[in-house]
């Protein structure tokens, strides 16, 4: 692959945004404000160039393999629209937050198995890093023999625990933010025949593509499995720690929920949902994780903390897309314009720290030696930036319009 010389671009270093010219070869930076010295030019003057992002959990991949309640379509084709869309959107880094359940349907493990497969078949075809976080559901002991698998495989992924069986059996009188610690002996159940609680399980059997009453059925033999699930999750975290892959737990109410998933190596806090838990996890060092969505539209869509005001206090280290690739960018936009930091300073939500969380230490930042894992923008004064070119490790991952040059964006 012949070199090539972003020329004139304003580029966001680690610490400031400065007009460079950014030489990459053989898939890394190979120089800042270097000679051409015989290399394709790109010129970018008046363009933005960044490091692209990375992605620690992203779960929209899910609506290319269900488009609608109860339809899937090939995990091929969902797959492969799901790298398109992550390079489009200046994702060279993805973790899809691979949800692994009891329940049948979309995030079942026998679903769980196809995506893996695919993703392995896949691989050479990708243009996006795709990787995967094991969002295991802890009461899902079936998962075990895909866990195992995956953490053996070239791309470790990343273990996320997850507990929405207790969370979603919390009785209607307490708060989502509220639940106590998982494993307490009195946690409040709600009633099962509450008109709240069957109208909720209606709308997750059509995920599941059963039945209102088999899903309660179904929801009520998993409750019975809760005296072992202590000991599961030790022992999958017990093969995560041996194959060093980077563990989170998810949702965190309570600081000793924080304290139980850190004892077991689960360092990162995915979602928070209360205050307490942020400056707890703050004090250990914990990176705190929250959604991109989150921060573009200006507030959580579940009532928990706003992520500006937690970046703005120091408690939010990294934004993922969640839901929706396009928020990664959207958050950089909406946190720009509100001044809430520096633009070197926010760019790190979505580079250099979920690199540095997930034990990347090749990407994230543009400096020489780094992955050439870039994102040119076209983002005018006042106006929303779109990408223009997206490099995965230096190959052309992405790109939509001609390169014109333009007057200096006012960043």
């Amino acid at each position: 692959m012949s070199a090539e010389l972003i020329e004139g671009a304003r580029v966001i270093l680690e610490d400031r945004v400065e007009v460079a010219s950014i030489r990459i070869e053989a898939g890394r930076i190979t120089g800042i404000d270097v000679a051409r010295d015989g290399a394709n030019v790109i010129p970018a003057r008046g363009r933005l160039l960044a490091p692209a992002f990375v992605d620690v959990h992203g779960d929209a991949f899910e609506r290319q393999i269900m488009p609608r309640p109860g339809v899937m379509v090939p995990v091929e084709t969902a797959l492969l629209e799901t790298d398109r869309q992550l390079a489009a959107n200046g994702i060279a880094t993805a973790y899809h937050a691979l949800t692994l359940s009891w329940e049948p349907g979309l995030r079942s493990v026998d679903t769980g198995w196809q995506v893996v497969r695919v993703l392995e078949a896949l691989r050479p075809r990708l243009t996006a890093e795709n990787r995967l976080q094991l969002r295991w559901e802890t009461f899902c002991k079936e998962a075990e023999p895909l866990i195992v698998h995956v953490l053996a495989g070239p791309d470790r992924p990343a273990l996320a625990f997850n507990d929405h069986t207790t969370a979603m059996l919390l009785h209607p009188d307490l708060a989502l933010q509220d639940r106590p610690f998982d494993h307490v002996p009195d946690y409040p159940v709600t009633p099962f025949d509450a008109p709240r609680f069957l109208k909720k399980m209606a709308d997750q059997a059509r995920r599941a593509n059963v039945s209102p009453e088999a899903y309660v059925a179904l929801l009520t033999r998993v409750w019975d499995r809760r005296p072992e699930v202590p000991a599961h999750i030790a022992r999958i975290a017990e093969l995560a720690r041996a194959q060093k892959a980077p563990m989170l737990s998810h949702d965190d109410s309570q600081v000793e929920t924080r304290t139980y998933y850190r004892g077991l190596g689960a360092t990162v806090a995915e979602f928070p949902m209360h205050e307490r838990v942020f400056l707890a996890a703050r004090d250990a060092g914990d990176p705190i994780i929250l959604g991109a969505p989150n921060a573009m539209r200006g507030g959580s869509h579940l009532g928990s903390p706003g992520a500006a005001e937690m970046i703005a206090r120091g408690l939010c280290d990294i934004l993922a897309s969640d839901y929706f690739y396009p928020a990664m960018l959207g958050a950089m936009v909406r946190l720009h314009a509100d001044r809430v930091a520096p633009l070197a300073a926010l760019w790190k939500l979505v580079s250099l720290n979920p690199a540095r969380a997930m034990g990347l230490t090749d990407r994230g930042r543009i400096a020489p030696g780094q992955r050439a894992d870039l994102l040119l923008l076209d983002w005018p004064d006042g106006q929303v930036p779109a990408p223009l070119r997206t490099w995965v490790s230096g190959r052309p991952g992405y790109s939509a319009l001609p390169l014109v040059p333009q007057p200096e964006p006012a960043l």
